[in-house]
């Protein structure tokens, strides 16, 4: 196993102004995923991200022919894509993990609230907020990638877009 390099987004809302700035920031990664609410990114991404595409579609993503979620594996993980919508997700993880631990994942990927997240409790559960329309106080658009070492440890860094 060699480590393995993971950009995850969400919410760019088809603006891809700061998406195009985190790709020139993150340099090279193994695989993309991005956690719904594309509103026509996909174009973008499609043409310039330059690894394995995972892509799922988010509430407002009414033209688009992807699932709203989908369990890919990684390394060994089980991850679940999910916009979070469907899981009243501003009210709390709780439905959330209730949901991730019956699909039997190691790992949650969430957007729908455009603010970071991340719970390492056992189950992962990160939303990378948004890249495009953060809620957070600062404002700042964030991204997170996730790095899977050799011996298949995981990190997580949320990024803000400079």
């Amino acid at each position: 196993m060699s480590k393995t390099r993971i950009m995850v987004v969400s919410d760019t809302h088809g603006n891809n102004m700061y998406l195009n700035k985190a790709i020139e920031e993150t340099g090279t990664f193994d695989l993309f995923l991005h956690l719904g609410d594309l509103e026509g990114s996909e174009h973008f991404i499609n043409t310039f991200v330059q690894s394995k595409i995972e892509m799922i579609a988010g509430n407002n993503d009414y033209m688009i022919d992807y699932p709203s979620e989908k369990v890919i594996e990684v390394e060994g993980y089980r991850i679940w894509m999910t916009h979070g919508h469907r899981y009243q997700v501003y009210a709390g993880v709780s439905p959330l993990r209730d949901a991730a631990i019956k699909k039997g994942v190691d790992i949650v990927l969430f957007g729908h609230i455009h603010k970071p997240y991340l719970e390492k409790d056992g189950l992962i559960i990160l939303n990378p907020g948004s890249i495009s329309f953060p809620r957070q106080s600062d404002r700042i658009p964030t991204y997170a990638i996730m790095e899977i070492d050799e011996r298949g440890e995981i990190s997580i860094d949320i990024k803000r877009v400079n």
